[in-house]
């Protein structure tokens, strides 16, 4: 099993908007691609982190499903307007992906 967790900055003073962004994502884009909240989180910095960092967790069973879901995504033109949508509230150049494997 992997964690692949995407992670973004938010502009100052922005935190709430692209916290509200990232919830309408799942809830209406990253559904169709089979993310939901039993598989996928949320987390903000708190301690020892950027307060500014937000980070979604999605759990996955390989590198295979990523990219299965990944190729679903580019077609979904709802997607494409999302990012350009949030694009504004987001320190540029800070997204990025890191993927993590669970140890049992």
């Amino acid at each position: 099993m992997l964690i692949a967790r995407w992670s973004i900055e938010a502009r100052f003073g922005y935190k709430p908007i692209v916290l509200e962004h990232m919830k309408r994502w799942l809830q209406e884009i990253g559904s169709q691609i089979g993310w939901n909240e039993s598989n996928t989180r949320l987390l903000t910095g708190s301690v020892g982190a950027l307060e500014s960092t937000i980070q979604s967790e999605i759990q996955i069973k390989d590198l295979a499903e990523l990219s299965a879901a990944w190729e679903k995504l580019s077609k979904i033109d709802a997607h494409k307007d999302w990012s350009q949508e949030l694009e504004p509230y987001i320190v540029s150049g800070t997204p990025k992906w890191e993927i993590f494997r669970v140890v049992d």
